[in-house]
């Protein structure tokens, strides 16, 4: 298997925040000092360096990507493309990207940081493997205790990506998303499942789910590449959360997932959890022996899951079981619900939803409205308007276009109309964004200087 290693020396939040270089350093001293390195099994690769035209195929970063970004940002993802690159040639089976910042917080449209998270690793990854290799059904399975919402709005409408997040309840904890009903859009309905437990879940109840929902999910889809967005902080020592998972629980379960890329995301317990963690991981990833692998307070047994806890996670998989047999009646009953709700005004067939986004880290609000002009052979083109409340910093707007790498060309076609619309209206926005996937090309136009600048 593959490894890359990046702590990200120069990027913080600030000194003492936990989400800080640290968080890796223990595990790297843990691999050292376990000689895992020296095993031929596993090999270490140099992080590669991503291009704005990487991250531009998934975001729309106001004013544009370098202000939203760091160096570290393009380490980061590039150590991602870099295993992704190895993978795909055959070099290596596995993968395991240890890198940060993190991602699984970061959505499709950029005004800061949220959740410690700029831009989305994986989701970056997943469209340049899509575009550099041609892949198309691709499984993200979030083990983060945090709700991987970022990940989850940027493929909410594509049926070629599924994403099933486990995590701690959101009325419990940030983001406060991640629950039963949101299960995907009009043309992707089931390929977003979301299992939120209750705290205090141990191994036994994180297992129940792994055994009798995901795995045969994911058996059932057969993607042609599974993607973990490896959070370790469902552990029981994390300072974030309130699960009750062990190192030989994670071990355990990304040996049942066996996924071909691993990327982390949160884990906050430096000393405690992390370093056990990811060496139990990188042991099973690479088909090693990791039962020695614990901490040193854990003993089997050491937690029991409550009565309430095991009911209400075996009902919650029964009833996500059932979504999953019925999706097609179910995805038919949803579009006709949504059908409703059509814009008064609007051509044609589309689905548009409101949304406000807060960036707990940067304090900002946003103010969405996406809108999907459905079709019925391709996954149909989406336009965006968002308006971002900086506080002191004032105000910045936005009009994007998205065209899906597998957009059919009338909607291809309708999407570049839509662009060409909007800066001879100006709508208004301040800047207005073209993410054409088919053409590999994505423009930016500055309303105030009328220019117009693409990658």
């Amino acid at each position: 298997m593959g490894l890359v290693f990046f702590p990200a020396f120069d990027w913080a939040i600030s000194p003492t925040h936990p989400e800080r270089e640290e968080r890796l350093l223990y595990t790297k001293d843990q691999i050292f000092e376990e000689g895992l390195l020296d095993l031929p099994e596993i090999v270490e690769y140099k992080a590669g360096v991503a291009t704005l035209k990487d991250i531009a195929r998934v975001h729309f970063c106001v004013p544009d990507v370098k202000s939203q970004i760091t160096d570290a940002h393009l380490i980061a993802v590039g150590g991602c493309l870099v295993l992704a690159d190895a993978l795909l040639k055959g070099e290596i089976t596995k993968a395991f990207a240890l890198v940060r910042p993190p991602g699984h917080h970061a959505m499709r449209v950029v005004h800061g940081n949220r959740g410690f998270c700029n831009i989305n690793n994986e989701a970056i990854m997943i469209e340049y493997l899509r575009k550099k290799y041609g892949l198309r059904k691709i499984a993200v399975v979030d083990t983060d205790v945090h709700h991987g919402d970022g990940t989850q709005e940027i493929f909410y409408h594509d049926p070629d990506v599924l994403f099933i997040s486990f995590h701690q309840d959101g009325r419990t904890l940030y983001p406060g998303s991640g629950f039963t009903h949101e299960l995907g859009g009009p043309g992707a309905f089931a390929r977003t499942l979301n299992v939120p437990l209750l705290p205090g879940t141990t191994d036994e109840g994180i297992h129940y789910v792994l055994d009798n929902l995901i795995l045969p999910i994911l058996k059932e889809w057969q993607p042609e590449l599974v993607i973990n967005s490896a959070g370790q902080d469902n552990h029981y020592t994390d300072p974030l959360a309130n699960m009750r998972f062990s190192a030989q629980g994670y071990a355990r379960l990304n040996e049942k997932i066996s996924p071909d890329i691993a990327v982390l995301e949160g884990g906050y317990a430096i000393e405690t959890a992390l370093p056990y963690v990811n060496v139990g991981i990188i042991l099973a990833m690479a088909g090693l022996d990791y039962s020695h692998v614990k901490e040193p307070d854990y003993y089997p047994g050491k937690f029991k899951e409550s009565a309430e806890c095991v009911q209400y996670t075996r009902n919650l998989v029964r009833q996500l079981r059932e979504v999953w047999e019925r999706q097609e009646e179910l995805a038919a009953k949803h579009r006709a619900e949504e059908g409703k709700f059509r814009l008064r005004g609007e051509p044609g067939n589309v689905y548009q939803k409101y949304k406000h986004i807060y960036y707990d880290t940067d304090q900002i609000e946003e103010e969405q409205h996406e809108t999907v002009h459905l079709c019925p052979v391709c996954p149909g083109y989406l336009t965006i308007s968002s308006t971002a409340n900086r506080g002191w910093s004032g105000r910045a707007s936005a009009f994007a276009v998205s065209i899906p790498l597998y957009a059919c060309p009338k909607c291809q076609e309708e999407g570049r109309r839509a662009y060409a619309k909007a800066l001879d209206s100006k709508r208004n926005h301040d800047f207005i964004y073209l993410q054409d996937k088919p053409l590999d090309e994505y423009r930016r136009f500055d309303c105030a200087r009328k220019q117009e600048s693409s990658l």
